[in-house]
């Protein structure tokens, strides 16, 4: 425990080495399912933060992505050709879509679920309870920028 007290530049850039490949080798796994349908990682992205939040709208999905309006509609128009989402009117303010997966959506991303759970299931499983603990809130204040 020691060592991480005093974290010197090197054990850093392992780090983020290290996150770097987790994410390389975990959304690779389901590139030849995304492949199939002629989807990329921008597709996988999105239909992961949908399937997440069921009825998110595109406001508040470019703003999760951080990804340009164009981007986001190129990847919503595929998603959409493709029946694996569904935009409803939203009942409050119909200028706004709430984006929602469709029967297609659902099925898809479950079989690119399986295929990350299995590589992320095994680590965890492998992992003792309290490391598998402070790794997620590792992770958590990573991604909110906390100190």
């Amino acid at each position: 425990m020691k060592d991480l007290l005093y974290l010197k530049d090197e054990q850093i850039k392992d780090f983020i080495q290290l996150l770097f490949y987790a994410y390389k080798e975990t959304f690779s796994d389901p590139k030849e399912i995304l492949s199939k349908k002629s989807f990329g990682s921008a597709h996988l992205r999105a239909l992961n933060l949908i399937e997440r939040n069921p009825g998110i709208n595109q406001s508040d999905l470019l703003f999760k992505l951080k990804v340009t309006k164009q981007s986001l509609n190129r990847v919503l128009r595929d998603l959409i050709k493709s029946k694996m989402i569904k935009q409803e009117k939203n009942d409050n303010d119909t200028r706004k879509k709430n984006l929602y997966l469709d029967k297609d959506g659902k099925i898809f991303f479950n079989k690119i679920y399986e295929t990350q759970k299995k590589r992320i299931f095994n680590a965890l499983k492998s992992s003792e309870p309290d490391s598998v603990i402070k790794f997620k809130k590792v992770l958590n204040k990573i991604i909110d920028g906390k100190k």
